[in-house]
C-alpha cells in the first residue's frame, strides 16, 4: 500500500535598498574649482526623519544651491566637465517569487506470520 501527498509553498521575498546619503562626482580637463578654498564638496542638508514599515530613517542631501562651481583654467582652449549626482532615497527594489513543490510517497508493507 502506498500514499502520496504533495505540498506547494509560494513565497514572495521583497528587499528594499536605500541610500542614506548622496554621491557627487566631477571630472574633466582644463577646469578647476572656482571656490576660494578649492572645495569641491557640496554642503549638505539633513532631511526629515521618516518611518516606513517600522524602520526609521533620515536622508542627507546636497544643497543644490551650493554645489561646486567650476572655472576654465586656460580660456580659449578645449575643456570638459562631467558632473554626477545620485541623491538619497530608494535605490533598488528586488522581488523574488518562488514556488516550492514537495511530493512525498510513503509505501507500507505488512508482513503477517503464524
Amino acid at each position: 500500500m502506498s500514499s502520496t501527498s504533495q505540498s506547494v509553498i509560494n513565497e514572495t521575498i521583497t528587499s528594499h535598498q536605500y541610500n542614506s546619503g548622496f554621491s557627487y562626482s566631477a571630472s574633466g580637463h582644463n577646469i578647476e574649482s572656482a571656490d576660494v578654498n578649492g572645495y569641491i564638496n557640496p554642503s549638505t542638508v539633513a532631511g526629515e526623519t521618516q518611518t516606513l514599515g517600522g524602520v526609521q530613517f533620515s536622508w542627507t542631501s546636497p544643497s543644490l544651491e551650493n554645489v561646486p562651481r567650476w572655472k576654465i583654467v586656460n580660456a580659449g582652449q578645449s575643456f570638459s566637465l562631467v558632473e554626477s549626482l545620485q541623491g538619497a532615497g530608494l535605490s533598488n527594489v528586488t522581488t523574488i517569487n518562488r514556488t516550492i513543490t514537495t511530493t512525498t510517497t510513503t509505501e507500507t508493507t505488512s508482513v503477517f506470520g503464524q
